[in-house]
């Protein structure tokens, strides 16, 4: 099992209901993805809907936020005594010619190798942002991560995105006394933004509170300035003390490609079975939102949190088929 996500451990917890040994590896820790939320950040769903296990997620709110989610999670692996092994980065995966994988490792301190009847590839994709590809977007203080606001305060900030990650850190970093604009490709906010948050953006940029560029592309980045160009041509130096390109993210399809399996090129969706979530390759399985591709507004923990079971029902199936 690679990743230990909440897609993972779905796979982790039907494996240990069947009886099949499974072994978790991580090449941060459990359900790391999560970890990387912004510290005040709250789930879409309610509980229910990301409980895993039949291990009921109790909240004192409507809907969980990130340190729910890690505590939830964790004391799940316990439950289940999973088998996670974190901080194990697997670099490579060979299958032989028996039909078993060969699964490489680097720990912190050495490199191991596992061998296995099948592998279930489950590495989400936030961990992959996408770039821009414009200079000075490895600056240090530019990022594609938004942990709270108040390391904000009374800066600058140029915010490049209209999804619920741009506007979160946009909401906050503005109530924390920062100087926020954000950067739109297109006319609007996407469509997905939080039904509930919507009306207080929307009141934020209209009374000028959080400045807007609508149609508008980053063509560079400095120490101290943001250079955007809208859809006429027009160019402006936007002051930055603070850059957050919150661009979204793509899954790491190298692992699936080194075994084989084909992935399409416009949508990055790696070609599986989605009544078993088997590749073509045989014992080789993708979990979690890495079966979406490119679109991360796909898939989440509620609409993948089954995969788990898919995957097992047809181990189990194939070890009937080989009596």
């Amino acid at each position: 099992m690679v990743g230990a996500g909440p897609a993972g451990l779905a796979v982790g917890i039907a494996a240990a209901q069947a009886g099949i040994s499974c072994i978790l590896l991580d090449r941060a820790t459990v359900v790391s993805a999560i970890e990387k939320y912004p510290l005040g950040m709250t789930f879409f769903s309610t509980p229910e809907r990301i409980e895993i296990g039949g291990i009921p997620l109790v909240t004192s709110s409507e809907k969980p936020t990130r340190r729910d989610g890690l505590v939830y999670y964790r004391r799940v692996a316990e439950h289940y005594q999973l088998d996670v092994r974190v901080r194990e980065t697997v670099t490579a995966i060979r299958r032989e010619p028996d039909g078993a994988f060969v699964v490489a490792v680097r720990r912190p301190h050495d490199e191991v190798t596992y061998r296995a009847e099948a592998v279930v590839i489950a590495t989400g994709y936030y961990d992959q942002p996408n770039a821009l590809g414009v200079p000075g977007e490895d600056l240090p203080h530019v990022s594609h991560y938004f942990v709270e606001g108040h390391r904000h305060w009374r800066q600058k900030v140029v915010i490049v995105g209209g999804g619920n990650s741009a506007v979160d850190a946009a909401l906050e970093s503005w109530r924390a006394g920062a100087e926020v604009t954000m950067v739109l490709r297109g006319d609007s906010l996407h469509p997905t933004v939080k039904a509930w948050v919507l009306p207080d953006i929307t009141n934020r940029l209209t009374e000028g509170s959080i400045r807007i560029r609508n149609r508008s592309r980053v063509r560079a980045i400095t120490p101290t300035h943001v250079t955007i160009a809208n859809d006429r041509g027009v160019t402006e130096e936007l002051p930055a003390d603070r850059v957050l390109l919150m661009t979204g993210y793509r899954p790491d399809l190298g692992l699936l490609r080194s075994l084989g399996v084909p992935i399409d090129t416009e949508s990055g969706v790696p070609a599986h079975d989605e009544s078993t979530m088997a590749t073509p390759v045989p014992g080789l399985y993708v979990a979690g939102v890495i079966a979406g591709g490119y679109d991360d507004n796909r898939l989440f923990i509620e609409n993948t949190r089954h995969h788990g079971e898919l995957i097992v029902a047809d181990l189990l199936r194939r070890a009937r088929m080989d009596d």
